[in-house]
C-alpha cells in the first residue's frame, strides 16, 4: 500500500527544530495492546546482545520526535525508532522526547505496528498536526520508514528516494535490506514471551539470525550438553581401550608370555 501521490512539497512550510518546552504535554495515548511494547522490546534486545548498541545512540519506543512547523510544535511517537548518534543529556536528567538536528541526527528508521484500527501510519495529511508518512518523509526525512501488521505478519518497508517514499521489495527470503544497519529485517513466526504470533526479527548480512536471550540460553545449554557428550564419550572409549588392553595382558599370560618382555 503506497499513499496517493500528491504533492506533499514543504518548501513553503518553515520547519525549524527547538528544544520542546519544559511544560509541553506531551500524548499521553496507551497503546493498543500488550504484544506491541514486547515487539519494540524484542528489536532492540538482539541488537543489544550482538553488541550493535553504542551509547550515543537512541533506541526507543513510543518515544516523541519533535519539529516546529509555522511556530506550531509537533510531535509523534512512532512505535519504534532507531538514531545513530545523539548528543549526550547531563547526568541524571531523562529524555522525554527528541528534537533531530538540534539534540543529534534525524532518525535512520521509524516503525510502526498496526493494531485492530490503524492509527495514521499511511496518512499523508500535509496540514497541522500532520500524518504519520508525511511527518516522516517531508518533515523529519527518516531514511527508512516500516510498517508492520503483527496479525497478518505483512511488512511494508519504504526508503527515501529524492525526497519520496519508494515501496521496497523483499529478496528471495522475503527479508529487507537496511544498509544503513547493514541488516536484513523481515518476520519470524514463534513464541516468546506469552505470545506465538508473528514478530520482527533481524538478520546479518551472512543470513545469521540475531538472536533473542532466551535463544541464547538455549543455545548455551545445547552447547553444554554436547560438550558433556564428547567428554562422555571420550571417557567411555578411554575405559574401552583400558578393559582392551587388559584382556591382552591376560591372554599373554595364559599363552606363558611375559608382556613386561614384549
Amino acid at each position: 500500500m503506497t499513499p496517493s501521490a500528491i504533492d506533499l512539497s514543504t518548501k513553503s512550510k518553515i520547519i525549524t527544530w527547538e528544544k520542546l518546552p519544559d511544560d509541553f504535554i506531551l500524548p499521553d495515548e496507551p497503546v493498543d495492546n500488550n504484544l506491541q511494547p514486547l515487539l519494540a522490546a524484542a528489536l532492540r534486545e538482539s541488537l543489544e546482545l550482538a553488541g550493535l548498541i553504542l551509547e550515543s545512540m537512541l533506541i526507543a519506543s513510543n518515544f516523541g520526535l519533535c519539529a516546529t512547523v509555522k511556530t506550531q510544535t509537533v510531535v509523534k511517537a512512532p512505535d519504534w525508532v532507531y538514531i545513530p548518534s545523539v548528543k549526550p543529556i547531563a547526568s541524571g536528567k531523562i529524555r522525554r522526547s527528541y528534537t533531530p538536528h538540534l539534540e543529534g541526527e534525524i532518525p535512520t528508521i521509524v516503525l510502526e505496528f498496526i493494531s485492530e484500527t490503524e492509527g495514521g501510519e499511511y496518512s499523508i495529511n500535509p496540514h497541522y498536526p500532520y500524518g504519520k508518512w508525511y511527518f516522516y518523509e517531508q518533515i523529519l526525512q527518516v531514511p527508512v520508514y516500516g510498517i508492520f501488521q503483527p496479525k497478518t505478519g505483512e511488512l511494508d518497508v519504504y526508503c527515501l528516494v529524492a525526497g519520496k517514499y519508494e515501496q521496497q521489495l523483499p529478496d528471495e527470503n522475503n527479508r529487507y535490506w537496511i544498509k544503513e544497519l547493514n541488516l536484513f529485517i523481515g518476520i519470524w513466526q514463534g513464541s516468546k514471551a506469552e505470545f506465538t504470533t508473528n514478530w520482527l526479527r533481524w538478520w546479518d548480512k551472512s543470513g545469521n539470525l540475531l538472536l533473542w536471550g532466551s535463544e541464547l540460553v538455549e543455545q548455551e545449554k545445547q552447547r553444554a550438553a554436547q560438550e558433556r557428550q564428547r567428554a562422555e564419550q571420550a571417557e567411555l572409549e578411554l575405559e574401552q581401550e583400558r578393559i582392551s588392553r587388559q584382556r591382552l595382558v591376560q591372554k599373554l599370560k595364559e599363552l606363558g608370555v611375559n608382556p613386561e618382555n614384549l
